[in-house]
């Protein structure tokens, strides 16, 4: 999911370019003025490409970038997800359903997977980024899973690997939607190294004729300093409490004008978005491997699909654009435990199963 994404002409194909040079695979998300927002035909060729270089032994590592100047990727189209929503319709599940085990697929791609993390990376740019082998950002990074203030929750894997950052790093941002620089990216486990922006081009020539190994020692240096290190001790006792409401009452008495800016920006989001949330990315930590996440975010976001906030949510930031969702329930107090509970119910014939034998095993390399 993503914030934003207009409309733009050309052929679907034209949106995922595809080229091999030397032993080295290239996609590049080409829709630069919607951010290169992904659509399901792209999610489905970039899906197609992957499959047919996994088994081609002239393709030794693929590389995946971002057309445009903005960044990699902004998420997913969510006007095309606000209409479904708001119409009933169903298409947005599919779309997710292939989504998903796209980032399954690349999570445990046989060949080294390397994602240029430039510029702003939100939602489905982090689902088809962050869980490759060798994740890149820039001083132009901008990594976030802004969902609670659409109505929406982390999907394409952002529970499992946010529920995996340091302390209470990931459900701080999780539950805000700030957006992680590129040292913050490093420390919260969603990137690997930092590459100054403008030797990418550079380094992504390069990796048509060198391993990845050899490429990636000429040009990784030390990132700018980021944030959220040095606030980690009110970060992990503020996000630790039990419900919503209590982190929110801990931001306000912790005294660090960030927390209560964090408590702040907390109150802009949509409640029932921010309750569940929370829940998932406490399940998440016992589910096991990313694809039990994913599954679980499945369930989560067919039932968004027909929460009055995902459409409110989409309205107000990308429809009409006035800022200003009237979620239902408009409170905390007023989202229950039931109302939680019914984003994790089983779908029954519906439900997503993937199975890591859908892909082959990681290999060393």
């Amino acid at each position: 999911m993503n914030h934003g994404s207009t409309g733009d002409n050309g052929d679907d194909r034209d949106h995922v370019l595809l080229r091999t040079e030397g032993r080295t695979g290239y996609i590049t998300l080409n829709r630069p003025r919607a951010l290169n927002a992904l659509t399901h035909a792209m999610v489905l060729r970039i899906d197609e490409a992957l499959a047919g270089w996994q088994d081609d032994p002239d393709v030794s590592a693929v590389v995946i970038a971002g057309a445009g100047e903005r960044g990699l990727c902004a998420g997913g189209d969510i006007r095309a997800i606000h209409e479904d929503a708001r119409t009933g319709g169903t298409a947005s599940a599919g779309f997710w359903r292939d989504e998903y085990r796209l980032n399954a697929r690349i999570a445990r791609y046989p060949k080294p997977y390397v994602a240029l993390m430039d510029g702003i990376v939100m939602g489905g740019g982090v689902g088809i980024s962050a869980h490759g082998t060798v994740r890149i950002v820039t001083e132009r990074s901008r990594v976030a899973m802004p969902e609670t203030g659409i109505g929406f929750v982390p999907d394409v894997g952002g529970t499992y690997l946010l529920g995996l950052a340091p302390g209470e790093l990931g459900t701080h941002l999780a539950l805000t939607g700030a957006p992680a620089g590129a040292a913050d990216a490093l420390l919260c486990g969603l990137a690997d190294h930092f590459v100054p922006s403008e030797l990418l081009p550079r380094l992504a020539a390069d990796l048509a004729g060198a391993s990845v190994h050899e490429v990636l020692e000429r040009y990784v240096g030390q990132a700018p300093a980021g944030e959220l290190d040095a606030d980690r001790a009110w970060i992990d006792h503020c996000y630790a409490a039990d419900t919503v409401e209590e982190i929110v009452e801990r931001l306000l008495d912790s005294g660090a004008p960030a927390a209560k800016e964090a408590a702040a920006t907390l109150r802009t989001k949509s409640p029932t978005a921010l309750k569940v949330t929370l829940a998932a990315l406490r399940r998440v930590r016992v589910l096991g491997p990313l694809e039990r996440a994913l599954e679980q975010e499945y369930r989560i976001s067919c039932a968004a699909l027909s929460s009055p906030d995902l459409v409110e949510g989409i309205r107000a930031q990308v429809i009409d654009k006035d800022r200003s969702p009237r979620w239902s329930p408009p409170s905390l107090a007023e989202v229950g435990p039931a109302d939680v509970e019914r984003f994790f119910a089983p779908l029954g014939a519906r439900e997503l199963q993937l199975s890591r034998t859908d892909s082959t095993q990681e290999v060393p390399w």
